[in-house]
């Protein structure tokens, strides 16, 4: 238990092994290092800053799915409130799984248990941000049911530009 959450750790079964798909814990900090670097690329993350992560952010999930004890992906999810609305809102933030691990439902499965974990904080409603030519992740998350909406992307490292211009 993180904060006042409580969690629930989905187990699944897939094609020709066994999978489980739970909760990070500190001790996965080395393999998570490992799986960002393989999904993100640039400087690897050290795993005493994932650590710092798991413990300091009660409003990130991070799941990660096993087979017969290697972890093999990772999925990871927030969970924020709005004055603007009713009921928290969820995103799923980061999904990967080791390219030997795919097409087992492994993606699936994180992400169920993302769902299901953020269900349990009231979220009602889900949102993914993926690549407009990630095709695998968008068939799989349309597998999930999730849809395309017509939202537009806009984003800004802040600190390389001015506020906002003066004219507009």
């Amino acid at each position: 238990m993180v904060g006042s959450y409580q969690y629930t750790v989905v187990e699944v079964s897939i094609i020709n092994s066994d999978a489980i798909v739970r909760l990070a814990s500190l001790a996965d900090a080395e393999e998570l290092s490992r799986l960002n670097q393989e999904f993100n690329g640039g400087v690897k993350r050290l795993p005493e800053k994932i650590i710092e992560c798991l413990k300091c952010n009660p409003n990130e999930l991070v799941v990660v799915a096993e087979i017969t004890g290697k972890i093999v992906g990772f999925g990871c999810a927030q969970s924020f409130y709005s004055f603007c609305y009713e009921e928290p809102l969820g995103e799923i933030t980061e999904l990967y799984v080791e390219e030997a691990a795919r097409r087992k439902g492994i993606a699936t499965a994180i992400i169920s248990c993302l769902e299901e974990n953020l269900r349990e904080r009231g979220v009602k409603s889900m949102k993914v941000l993926t690549g407009k030519t990630n095709n695998a992740a968008i068939r799989t998350y349309e597998h999930c049911n999730y849809v395309k909406d017509d939202e537009q992307l806009l984003k800004k490292r802040l600190g390389d530009y001015a506020a906002c211009d003066d004219e507009f």
